[in-house]
């Protein structure tokens, strides 16, 4: 019987994946994808994408995956991000988010953005749900392979990822004090 992950047994690693990891990272991902939350994806795939992965371990157990996918040279989305059932609510899928938006910043990127079907676990690392219109990069370019593209359920979610995107917004929207990062409703002229 496979043991649970035991938040004080062993440090939590977070890092770049790596080719060996694909079999873990597969299975966690159709997993989700089996219960119609997730794109599946296949071993080309991943290992075609490998880099843009980041994946926590610990005791050499894969414990989550995500990935940050390139779109425009200033925007990015946060895909394939999956955590273990028994990972889930101890900071696995928090940690992986925050990995991948250092490596945004690394890369010099003014947002990020994801869909999903939990947009409350995003709010609380600071994105914003958004009308989904706004990114048609990304749905011209994936969502039309989704068995889901002509009723999409998923929530569109941003991230201003510097402060003058986040000035530039509060005034696109109004507002008399600069919007702080990753907040308020707002438009996408960087993706259009």
């Amino acid at each position: 019987m496979e043991r649970g992950w035991q938040p004080h047994s062993a440090t939590m690693i977070i890092r770049k994946a790596r080719m060996d990891d694909i079999p873990a990272m597969l299975s966690l991902v159709n997993g989700y994808a089996s219960l119609g939350v997730m794109l599946p994806r296949d071993e080309f795939e991943l290992a075609e994408s490998i880099r843009d992965f980041t994946v926590a371990e610990q005791d050499g157990r894969l414990l989550g995956c995500g990935a940050l996918h390139f779109y425009t040279p200033t925007s990015a989305e946060v895909r394939s991000l999956a955590v273990l059932a028994d990972g889930q609510g101890k900071g696995v899928g928090r940690r992986i988010v925050e990995a991948l938006e250092q490596e945004a910043l690394h890369a010099g990127l003014h947002s990020l953005f994801a869909f999903t079907y939990v947009p409350g676990f995003f709010r609380r690392l600071g994105f914003h749900e958004v009308d989904r219109g706004h990114l048609p990069l990304k749905a011209w370019r994936d969502c039309l392979r989704c068995p889901k593209f002509q009723c999409c359920d998923e929530v569109a979610v941003f991230k201003a990822m510097r402060q003058d995107l986040a000035q530039q917004m509060a005034a696109e929207t109004g507002e008399s004090q600069p919007v702080a990062l990753g907040s308020g409703p707002f438009t996408f002229p960087i993706l259009r």
